[in-house]
């Protein structure tokens, strides 16, 4: 059983930032990488980033520059800092991990989501 705490989320003006974290907790034997994605009413659910235990990191062209993925392997988190914050990052933001348990069985698991919202 492995659970995703996310915190973070909120209401902020575009230029503006906010930083998401993430921890994992439960029968993690290790986490192979961790990432964020979001959706947005009436779109696909879409990878924002990724990042792996060794620290390679993915980003949706949409964010680079603006937005920065680190982990803290020890803690099992995950942050994302977002900074120069637009009105098309507005969704609902999840937290994944690509998780092997202790009985080698490789998952993946979600958060429950949380809201961000940049006004113009």
């Amino acid at each position: 059983q492995v659970q995703l705490v996310e915190s973070g989320g909120g209401l902020v003006q575009a230029g503006g930032s906010l930083r998401l974290s993430c921890a994992a907790s439960g029968s993690i034997r290790r986490i192979n990488a961790m990432g964020w994605y979001r959706q947005a009413p009436g779109k696909q659910r879409e990878l924002v980033a990724t990042i792996t235990r060794h620290d390679n990191t993915n980003y949706a062209d949409s964010v680079k520059g603006r937005f920065t993925i680190s982990r803290d392997n020890a803690k099992n988190t995950v942050s994302l800092q977002m900074n120069s914050l637009k009105p098309e990052d507005t969704a609902v933001y999840y937290c994944n991990a690509d998780i092997t348990d202790w009985a080698m069985t490789t998952f993946g698991s979600w958060g429950q989501g949380t809201q961000v919202t940049v006004s113009s």
